[in-house]
């Protein structure tokens, strides 16, 4: 296979993998139809760079040494398993407040900053996004790749993982998906809470020692 195929293959299936619904998607949309259109947009980038770490990460062998080193692997999983748990007891908590009816013409809650990285920090709590571009990386990179393939895929790897963010945030922070937020606003959030929730007490579970269990 050509240098440039093994680019396409890559990529298409960064694209497969960012596409999937899990909680990065929940957030992202969750900031762009309750915040504004940038707050959903500096989400995105947020998401992307984080995205970009974990593929770089994954090239210099960090997915290699995830599955080798079994406590490292369980202390990450755990750690951003009780991070989405957070995540999700706060969304939980604050889905009684009120929206402003202003929100989408004024400044993002907490700034663009904030939720850059709010998003980047949900993005980096999940180790099993670094095994799965380890995975993408064996299966689909020969063993002595182009020195031109190693320098593109990580910038592109971005450019996908904040381009569907970006077409979440500008389906989401539209008038009439806001419209049915604020009119349901309560539930959505509360729905949104126990995703992300139940999805770090997923990573949690999945991380601690089978023993624990018996």
């Amino acid at each position: 296979m050509s240098s440039m195929a093994v680019f396409f293959s890559v990529i298409a299936a960064v694209l497969i993998g960012a596409v999937s619904p899990g909680p990065s998607f929940v957030l992202v949309s969750r900031i762009a139809v309750s915040r504004s259109r940038k707050a959903g947009l500096a989400a995105a980038l947020g998401m992307g760079t984080g995205s970009v770490i974990f593929a770089t990460l994954a090239l210099f062998g960090l997915s290699a040494l995830l599955m080798k080193v079994e406590w490292l692997y369980i202390a990450l999983r755990v750690a951003g398993g009780l991070y989405l748990i957070y995540v999700g007891i706060r969304i939980w908590r604050h889905a009684p407040d009120d929206l402003p009816i202003d929100a989408p013409a004024t400044p993002a809650a907490g700034g663009i900053a904030r939720n850059f990285f709010f998003a980047l920090g949900t993005q980096l709590s999940n180790p099993k996004t670094a095994i799965f571009y380890g995975s993408i990386f064996a299966a689909l990179l020969p063993a002595a790749p182009a020195p031109w393939l190693l320098l593109t895929v990580p910038p592109a790897v971005f450019l996908v993982e904040v381009g569907c963010y970006a077409v979440v945030t500008l389906a989401f922070s539209s008038n009439r998906p806001r419209a049915l937020y604020v009119g349901s606003k309560l539930w959505i959030d509360r729905v949104a809470g126990a995703v992300i929730g139940a999805l770090g007490a997923r990573l949690v579970a999945e991380g601690l020692p089978r023993h624990i269990w018996r």
